[in-house]
């Protein structure tokens, strides 16, 4: 446990800024998850569900919890998932 009282801002302030992330991660991978059920079912709503996906991944990379190539490898992946099952 830090001693001087800058670090111990710099602990909480870590924490707040890991839960926020852990929240937007999860709805990622949750969006991502959903985007792919919806191709794979060929369901009447795929392209929309991707269109949400790819906002949420270009969203995470412009906050920087995904690096951006990562955010465009996962776009590119959810595209050819999309245009193969069309």
């Amino acid at each position: 446990m830090p001693n001087i009282k800058s670090a111990k801002k710099r602990v909480k302030v870590a924490a707040a800024k890991t839960a926020a992330n852990k929240i937007v991660k999860s709805n990622l991978k949750t969006t991502l998850k959903k985007a792919e059920a919806a191709v794979e079912a060929n369901a009447a709503d795929k392209e929309q569900a991707v269109r949400v996906a790819i906002k949420k991944i270009d969203q995470a990379a412009s906050k920087g919890i995904l690096k951006k190539n990562t955010a465009s490898r996962k776009k590119s992946s959810l595209a050819r998932k999309l245009n193969a099952s069309v």
